[in-house]
């Protein structure tokens, strides 16, 4: 039987990755700004913007068995010039979008469903000039703790944290390739993650054979986080 999974930004990047693969065996549904990139899958796409919209006012299934939250942002710039508007901003698409539209659909929930966020390795390991976008992340990772602790275990809930990822949202940290070359140097695995990387990890925790697994901050990361080899 298939299985009704709701995607929040799936028009490209790991998103689109995600609805290639999943399309294949389940009802996908894509809630996002555009959907040039849409034409060649079997999905639905629903004309979408978590800064304006209310997904509760879409149609969307009356139940759902995935969910994955995909919109964020990457502004990385020294906290004594960031002005309090870029964390206002950051905070607002990667968290509070987030728990407005999880508010909408969490009664739309299956037993046995499956959530899955975006935070950072920058959370867990500092790293200057991301203080907008950890501080965000880092609201996901621990709402997200909370949220399973309190939807168990009727929903699984789990986070997805990764380092840098060639996508159109870090077009302009690997736009040559000296950037690529020096971004690649700084991970153990001696490259970026690509939209597969993460992806597979997404569609691991929306499987229900992998159902013991809930409130994790998982890291998808290249070694960053854990490993030390220069």
């Amino acid at each position: 039987m298939k299985k009704n999974i709701l995607l929040i930004g799936g028009s490209y990047g790991i998103g689109l990755e995600m609805a290639k693969k999943l399309s294949k065996e389940n009802n996908v549904y894509i809630a996002s700004r555009s959907n040039e990139q849409l034409s060649n899958l079997e999905v639905t796409h629903i004309p979408f913007d978590v800064l304006s919209n209310d997904i509760s006012e879409k149609e969307i299934p009356e139940k759902l068995d995935g969910f994955v939250y995909c919109p964020g942002s990457i502004n990385l710039k020294p906290f004594k010039t960031m002005g309090v508007d870029t964390i206002q901003k950051d905070m607002e698409i990667n968290f509070i979008a987030l728990a407005k539209t999880v508010k909408s659909i969490i009664n739309r929930m299956n037993e046995g469903s499956s959530m899955v966020f975006f935070s950072t390795v920058a959370v867990g390991t500092g790293m200057p000039f991301h203080t907008s976008v950890s501080a965000a992340k880092g609201a996901i990772e621990g709402f997200a703790r909370a949220l399973a602790a309190e939807y168990a275990p009727k929903v699984r809930i789990n986070v997805i944290a990764p380092s840098l990822v060639d996508t159109p949202l870090s077009e302009r940290l690997l736009s040559n390739d000296k950037k690529k070359e020096m971004m690649s140097e700084r991970h153990p695995m001696k490259r970026v993650g690509v939209p597969k990387d993460i992806a597979n990890m997404a569609l691991f925790l929306l499987d229900s054979n992998n159902s013991w697994i809930t409130g994790q901050v998982i890291g998808v990361d290249g070694g960053m986080s854990s490993l030390n080899v220069s």
